[in-house]
């Protein structure tokens, strides 16, 4: 299933997408696709009652598509996970995943615009596939039993700007978390509709250009260890996210470090997952 939300920002609805692409409300099966929904078997219950034809079918066309998830409980993010990508900014391939946080309160629409901070010169792109959590995952004993805790797999942008990023503090969270600094979307989808989360082509393009253009396959740490490395150090409850990490073609590697502007746009992609499209503004 696809499970997305629709509606201006702060009043979306929960809806579903059927095989043929007709869209479902959930309005009368849950207030909202968060944590709570997914914690109470609510991926279950809408794929019982879309078999049950106990849904009302709504018209989705031209509405404003919002995140795929209400409130996330916290976005854990993995730095430096594609091989290629570490290499182009010149770091060591890490030998254990590279951690850090985001502000939840980052999360927009897939479309929705993307705010440059003010005095920002470096703000880049990122694309990702983002795992959200299912289940309560607190010491998960092998890397084998991790897919049990997934909802759902969706596209993150994790933008950046790079200057707040790495010169203005030792950790990354200042260059990571401004406003507007993750489009989501514009599905959640659930596993059985992605055969194989490491069998993923993932793309962007700048202004029509293409600048990322890769497959999950070339992680260095999958998307399954990550979920287990991560439950050895904190708990991850339903509603939690996982930025997989982005491989190489960000601006900060490339020649020029053609970073962003405002005008400029964004387009983005992974197999299965869906499409975003951004357009950059100064805040």
């Amino acid at each position: 299933m696809k499970l997305l939300r629709i509606g201006e920002a702060g009043s979306e609805i929960p809806a579903v997408l059927d095989q043929d692409g007709s869209a479902y409300s959930l309005a009368n099966l849950t207030p909202d696709i968060d944590g709570t929904f997914l914690a109470s078997d609510g991926i279950h219950q809408t794929r019982s009652a879309l078999a049950q034809g106990a849904l009302q079918r709504i018209n989705i066309t031209g509405l404003r598509v919002g995140a795929p998830l209400a409130n996330p409980g916290k976005i854990v993010c993995i730095g430096l996970n594609y091989r290629d990508h570490a290499q182009e900014t010149g770091a060591p391939i890490p030998e254990r995943p590279v951690v850090f946080m985001k502000d939840p309160a980052t999360v927009i629409g897939p479309d929705d615009p993307v705010l440059i901070p003010r005095g920002s010169v470096k703000t880049d792109w990122e694309v990702e596939l983002a795992i959200v959590i299912g289940a309560t995952a607190r010491y998960i004993p092998t890397p084998a039993e991790a897919t049990s805790h997934i909802a759902g797999y969706t596209i993150s942008n994790d933008i950046s700007e790079r200057q707040f990023q790495l010169e203005h503090s030792h950790q990354w969270d200042l260059g990571k978390s401004c406003e507007t600094f993750n489009p989501m979307g514009p599905w959640l989808v659930t596993p059985d509709e992605i055969d194989d989360p490491q069998a993923l082509n993932l793309r962007l393009s700048v202004n029509g250009q293409l600048r990322q253009n890769s497959n999950t396959k070339n992680m260095i740490f999958n998307a399954a260890y990550v979920i287990w490395y991560l439950s050895q150090y904190m708990v991850l409850r339903p509603g939690d996210v996982i930025n997989t990490g982005t491989p190489a073609g960000v601006a900060l590697g490339l020649p020029g470090n053609p970073y962003l502007r405002a005008g400029d746009t964004l387009a983005l992609s992974i197999d299965g997952l869906g499409t975003q499209r951004q357009r950059l503004l100064n805040a």
